[in-house]
Parts: structure tokens; sequence; C-alpha cells
């Protein structure tokens, strides 16, 4: 990004390659970034000698604000909410910097902060282009990244309507309980490798510490509700509903081997839990069985109708 703002990723880097005594030329090469931005930053920012990133970057954000931006007299200084749009840009710019210092890509950072700062929570592909002055291609890569990370999802109102990506209200829930539920199934792998590799052992101790650590990381993210006992009961129970299709409580906890109060604690844990089985979410049937079926904000009316409507592939019998 040649024109774009130094990061403070960037600046580490500037001031790594000047303690290595590289040049502002070699430096501005593995930025991918014109040596003049590289000798700016550096000569605003107290020179070759003594550049740190942390004080350059707080420099830049009170010369930033210390700038008299210029003032359209024909446009409005506030929204019809009343909202400055400088203080909203510059929230956003600072969402999408903190977005990119956890991980995200830039451009996926981009498009997620501009769902989050649009007041309806969901805008077009086309929207998107025009809002981020970017290509169409750039839009539709960062929202499948988004998608995957299960942040963005994708809605038609009708067969021809265009395609909207949104964000849900609970869409931050969604990302804790699936990190308590990742953090769980680590502490349950840990664990099982303690009774491989003997807890006497160093290898042993090292997965013991490992499963403790991630066990009570998950469980203080689920307010101590969830243990790994509980989450490996009813992501079990779940598999077996959606190997076997509606059971009653009895047939369930026998094919399982397990008591029947151990199945029904993990069918109201997954009841209670819903985020923590995903897409899936137990159901009852009419004479009382219990069900998988898909969670039902996963899919929304219009899909389901076209699911059910859809043909079926035939089944292959082995």
């Amino acid at each position: 990004m040649p024109g774009g703002r130094l990061t403070d990723q960037d600046r580490r880097r500037i001031a790594a390659g000047l303690a290595e005594g590289l040049g502002f030329a070699e430096i501005a090469r593995q930025l991918d970034r014109p040596t003049s931005t590289v000798s700016r930053e550096v000569a605003r920012n107290g020179g070759a000698a003594d550049y740190r990133s942390d004080q350059a970057r707080t420099s830049t954000w009170r010369r930033a604000r210390r700038r008299k931006p210029t003032v359209d007299p024909v446009a409005p200084s506030t929204d019809q909410h009343g909202r400055d749009p400088r203080e909203m840009a510059e929230f956003t710019e600072q969402f999408v910097a903190l977005m990119v210092q956890s991980g995200l890509p830039r451009m996926a950072a981009r498009v997620l902060a501009a769902l989050v700062t649009t007041d309806s929570g969901t805008l077009t592909a086309a929207e998107l282009v025009r809002l981020l002055v970017v290509s169409p291609a750039s839009v539709s890569k960062s929202v499948a990244y988004l998608e995957g990370l299960e942040l963005v999802r994708r809605e038609r109102e009708g067969p021809r309507a265009r395609e909207r990506y949104l964000i849900d209200d609970d869409v931050w829930l969604q990302t804790w309980m699936t990190s308590a539920r990742t953090n769980l199934m680590l502490a349950e792998t840990a664990q099982r490798g303690v009774e491989v590799f003997d807890p006497a052992t160093p290898a042993g101790a090292r997965l013991d510490h490992m499963a403790r650590f991630f066990a009570k990381l998950g469980e203080d993210m689920t307010g101590g509700g969830l243990t790994p006992s509980i989450v490996r009961d009813v992501l079990t129970v779940l598999a077996a509903l959606v190997h076997a299709g509606p059971l009653a409580v009895d047939a369930l906890a026998h094919a399982l081997g397990w008591p029947e109060d151990r199945v029904v604690n993990a069918l109201r844990d997954a009841e209670k839990h819903p985020d923590l089985a995903g897409p899936v979410a137990v159901s009852r049937t009419e004479n009382g069985d219990c069900a998988a079926v898909a969670a039902p904000d996963r899919l929304t009316a219009a899909q389901r109708d076209a699911l059910s409507a859809a043909p079926r592939a035939p089944r292959n019998h082995a």
C-alpha cells in the first residue's frame, strides 16, 4: 500500500531496520513504501539515532489532533443524528488499526469496520466498493475471509435481490463462545495426552499444565458454566443424534453406553449453551424423542424454504 498511512507494525519494522543499520531505501523496499515516506517518518520523529516506534505513533496522533482540517462551508458539520463525520472517520480508522493489530488483514478490517459503523449494519458489495474505493474483487475476498471467521454473513431478500452482507447483533457473543469452546476442546485434547504420555514424565507434565491452563481459560470465558467434560458430552450426544436421527433418551443412553442422567445432562447443557453446539441444536419431536436440527438462527426463512424444495441427491448404498 504505497500511498497508505504507516501502521504501528510499519513503525516497528522501521525501528528494527534502523537498529540493524539498514538504510532508508532498504527499509522502504521491505515495507513496499516510497523511500521518501520512510525518510520523512524518521526525520519527524527524532532521526535515525533516536527513532522509537511507540513515540512516533504518539507524535503522529498528536500532530493529527492539532492539525486544523479544511472545512467545506457548504457541507454540514454534523449528520442528521448530530454526529461529527470527522470524529466518526477518526474512530473508524482507530477501529481498523486495532483489528489489524489483532491479526485481521487490513482490507478485511476495513470491510468489518464499514459494517460495524453503518447504522443499518448491512451493505451490498456495490456499496462497499463505493464506500471504501476498492475493487469488487477486494470486497469479495474480504467478505469470504470474514465469513470464515463467522463475523459476517450473506442474505438475499428474494430470488433476484442483490446479495447483502450483514453483522448480527450477537456476533461478538458467538465469537466469544467459539473461542471458549476452542479452549475447552484444547483442554480436553491435552488431558487425553496426559493419559497417553503419563503425567509423571516431562511430556505428560507439560500436557497436564496445558490442560489445566486451557480448562481454566475456557471456564473463565463462560462464567464457569462449562468444563471440558461438558463440552465433550454435548458434542458426543449431538453427533449421535445427527448420525442416528431422533431417539428416545433411554435408547440414546443405551447406544452410547451411558447412564440416562448423563444423557439428560448433556441435552440440557446443549439447550442451555446453544453457541456451544454451533450450527446444530437439540429439538424435541411430538412423541418426546430428541433430534438434532439446524440451529434456528443459522438459516433464513427463504433459505429453509429453498432447501426444503431442493432436489435430493440419490443415496449410495454399499
